[in-house]
């Protein structure tokens, strides 16, 4: 063994199948002892006045914390619970239960490196080694067919360059045991905290979500179990991908995937695995090529480092962006009086999730409609989505504000439009905005178009009940 005892630290990791991290410390290290730290930082309250980390995401980390002790519980471990900046908490610990290295996977973005930097000098300084391993992508760092510095501007050329050269390297497996020096450290194991600790309020239960997400490499692989063999959704991923309401148009799996609840190579071998036994076609492909995005936006992210969180973006565009706070706050509270749009911006606020499409298209009503600074929309996201995903989130909006990872100049989705394809018959917008629950059909989505005697003979007052729309809406037809 080449360590005494190691501290293996828990982050965006929250899992025990495939994690190398966790593997490469059992293999070199005679005794392990699990950590994860809360880090204040993580609900500081941001510019724009909304915590970092809000209510729902909060949620699912506990829940994926406390599921995370239950499973290392298993292997004859347990979990330390810091509270802290980890690169202080860590190097404390390590002092004083004499651990000789610290074990934690990479990430990606700026305030997680600096901590990761200013824990290996700490950690320099005592006479504690540092071991790190790139655990977060489907394809491995370095496997890619290219340096990271090389990674194309263009997605289709990423993908097809690392499908046709890079491979996939198999998971690791859950350890059976962990040698854990309970005698000394179980008195010490720590407190789970509630949202009250970060000033958050425990969010209500909300029927219309879409499913009950439930924090924790137990339920997200139950979630693969569920989605891939239990109802074999997989075979339509493809086809379903696009719906707005209920648990199985896709597959969810991303809420698990921003906490490495779950791998992206466990997704795959799944995938992989359905297809020789069941059914391979355009939908299993899918999954997959959803998880090379995936990938795309954080090698994309290392490549750019902080351009990725500025207003130009990684073209380095001026600044031309309104900052209008009211009109911002009518969009975080769906009372933008366009029905599609304060549908999904409800959806967000009471449940913490939001489809794609509804992303891309609230997204696209912030920046090109009300014109309003991306950043800001971001923000947003990376407060209330229970999936967030620093490299994602902040990507796919780069994406919608035309300073990022996109061909085409404008991309701008007619709102009436993307309705009228994907909620033709107003039942989503019915779900989240009772208020207009009366209009029958597609009409829900343009209710300025009534007249104002069909709006009174259904009980609907624009400018009353419902807002009036804040911009001129294009045509749908």
């Amino acid at each position: 063994m080449k360590y005494q005892r190691a501290i293996v630290w828990f982050r965006n990791d929250l899992r025990l199948t495939d994690n190398e991290t966790l593997h490469q410390a059992l293999a070199m290290a005679k005794e392990v002892i699990p950590v994860y730290c809360f880090d204040p930082r993580h609900f500081e309250a941001t510019e724009l006045g909304f915590s970092k980390t809000g209510p729902f995401r909060a949620k699912f980390l506990f829940e994926s914390v406390l599921d995370l002790r239950k499973n290392l519980r298993e292997t004859g471990a347990d979990l330390i619970l810091l509270r802290g900046k980890p690169e202080v908490e860590l190097i404390t610990l390590a002092s004083r239960v004499k651990a000789d290295a610290i074990f934690y996977s990479e990430e990606v973005t700026d305030e997680e490196k600096k901590v990761d930097e200013a824990l290996d000098q700490a950690a320099w300084g005592k006479g504690i080694a540092t071991e790190s391993y790139w655990i977060s992508t489907l394809y491995h760092i370095e496997d890619l067919p290219f340096p990271v510095s090389q990674v194309p501007e263009v997605f289709t050329a990423f993908r097809k360059a690392v499908e046709k050269m890079a491979s996939i390297r198999p998971t690791f497996p859950k350890p059976d045991k962990i040698n854990f020096p309970a005698e000394d450290l179980l008195p010490m194991s720590g407190v789970l905290p509630d949202l009250k600790t970060y000033g958050l309020e425990e969010p209500e239960t909300e029927p219309r979500a879409v499913m009950e997400l439930n924090g924790g490499e137990s339920a997200g692989l139950g979630r693969i179990q569920s989605y891939i063999w239990e109802k074999d959704l997989l075979k339509t991923y493809k086809e379903t991908r696009n719906g707005l309401i209920g648990g199985d148009y896709s597959s969810k799996l991303s809420p698990w995937l921003a906490l490495g609840c779950i791998s992206p190579r466990t997704i795959f071998e799944e995938v992989k695995r359905y297809e020789k036994e069941r059914k391979k076609n355009q939908s299993t492909y899918w999954l997959i090529f959803e998880l090379i995005w995936r990938d795309y936006f954080r090698f994309i992210s290392k490549k750019h480092g902080n351009q990725i969180f500025q207003i130009g973006g990684i073209k380095k565009q001026e600044d031309s962006w309104r900052r209008d706070s009211a009109l911002f706050e009518r969009w975080c509270e769906g009372l933008t009086g366009v029905p599609f749009v304060d549908a999904n911006m409800r959806e967000l606020k009471y449940s913490g999730f939001m489809s794609n499409r509804g992303r891309q298209n609230v997204a696209s009503f912030l920046v090109n409609d009300f014109g309003i600074d991306w950043t800001w929309g971001a923000s947003y996201f990376e407060s209330m989505l229970i999936d967030y995903d620093v490299c994602s989130n902040w990507g796919n909006w780069m994406y919608v504000g035309g300073v990022g990872n996109d061909p085409r100049e404008n991309r701008y989705f007619n709102i009436l439009r993307q309705g009228k394809n994907y909620d033709r018959n107003g039942d989503y917008v019915r779900l989240w905005i009772p208020e207009l629950k009366s209009i029958k059909g597609f009409d829900i989505h343009h209710p300025w178009e009534l007249t104002t005697k069909e709006l009174r003979d259904l009980g609907i007052s624009l400018g009353g009940s419902y807002p009036h729309p804040l911009v001129k809406m294009q045509s749908y037809s």
